[in-house]
């Protein structure tokens, strides 16, 4: 049975453009478009689409207040529509802030030079998006200072889980993500306390001009610092450091100090950033000492990087099916025998504050 979509936009030949590129897929129908935000929650609650695409900017009522309400009355997977711009990712933000589960390029031509290329992109994260099912979830206002949380989170409700084995001690800890990952990210770290004793690096595929707003904000929802890494950053304990987009982030030693290196991307590299490229250079720092997590995301990016780093020893953890916006590189991970544990996404902050 094919997916079936909604298109939103303003602009009628956008809404004819995508709509050509997805009924060119025969597991893709679209059923029906909207010219604004208030005709999409009509059609939503009309048509019961499996998967809306969505505008940012339209008149009448903008594609985050239709979202917000969409999943307040019907909730639905969505996919935005964003520029590449600074303002444009602040927007998708408070999109992914408000309940949608992906975002896009609005050019094309910034998925893909190869519009083909562009169109089966499109397509396979609708068609991803339009297998999982949504319930009614209430999500947190967003604070609007920076909380002061300095003491290790409570110890109830520890998820059950297989015995974690003897390790030596953890001295990093990785996390990976895409599809998903903003709001995933911000859960899992929300939970790490201000006193937390170790480095955090995070890989997340997201465009250049993405990851210093996604930081920032990252940033004032934590109690530990995160900022966008910048070369030659030196690890500190209680830092997160976001990989540009964009970019390569690997870790390299100077003198007694783990430092950060940010390269150019190379052209036939998918990832920009890329989970196995981060992790299999951790793997030769801190083969022993690793808590390596991937969270939700599509493909299979990070297993070659969790097997390095298992094979030195480090501990592997993967979020479970449940939680995640699309099971890919959980499931690869998982699949490849490489995860210790599978994790549900409001369980891992804590977990991860209890290992370390």
């Amino acid at each position: 049975m094919a997916v079936r979509v909604l298109v939103v936009d303003d602009s009628g030949f956008f809404r004819r453009r995508v709509t050509e590129m997805l009924n060119a897929d025969p597991t893709l129908e679209v059923i029906g478009s909207a010219a604004n935000g208030k005709e999409a929650i009509e059609q939503v609650s009309k048509l019961r689409p499996d998967v809306v695409t969505m505008d940012i900017e339209m008149p009448i009522m903008d594609g985050i207040t239709a979202t917000r309400e969409i999943m307040r009355s019907q909730p639905t997977p969505i996919i935005m529509f964003s520029s590449l711009t600074t303002d444009g990712a602040k927007a998708t933000l408070d999109a992914l802030d408000a309940g949608a589960l992906d975002f896009l390029p609005k050019r094309f031509e910034d998925i893909s030079s190869d519009r083909e290329e562009a169109r089966k992109l499109l397509c396979e994260r609708v068609r991803q998006l339009g297998r999982r099912p949504l319930a009614p979830a209430a999500k947190p206002a967003s604070p609007a200072v920076k909380p002061t949380l300095s003491t290790t989170p409570p110890l109830a409700g520890k998820p059950a889980a297989s015995p974690i084995r003897a390790r030596g001690d953890i001295k990093l800890v990785a996390i990976g993500t895409s599809t998903g990952g903003p709001v995933a990210l911000q859960e899992v770290l929300s939970k790490i306390p201000g006193t937390f004793s170790v480095p955090i690096i995070l890989v997340q595929h997201m465009p250049g001009s993405f990851t210093p707003a996604f930081a920032q904000r990252l940033n004032t929802l934590c109690a530990i610092t995160v900022k966008e890494a910048a070369d030659g950053d030196v690890l500190k304990p209680a830092t997160a450091y976001l990989a540009p987009g964009g970019k390569q982030m690997t870790i390299d030693r100077k003198g007694e100090q783990a430092v950060i290196r940010v390269t150019e991307a190379l052209p036939n590299q998918t990832y920009k950033p890329c989970v196995d490229i981060t992790f299999q250079s951790v793997a030769k720092l801190y083969p022993k000492n690793t808590l390596a997590i991937i969270l939700t995301g599509m493909g299979a990016d990070g297993r070659e990087g969790c097997r390095e780093l298992k094979q030195g020893g480090s501990v592997i953890w993967a979020q479970d099916q449940a939680s995640c916006v699309v099971y890919g590189m959980p499931a690869a991970v998982t699949d490849a025998g490489l995860s210790e544990r599978s994790i549900p996404l409001k369980d891992i902050g804590i977990s991860i504050a209890q290992r370390v």
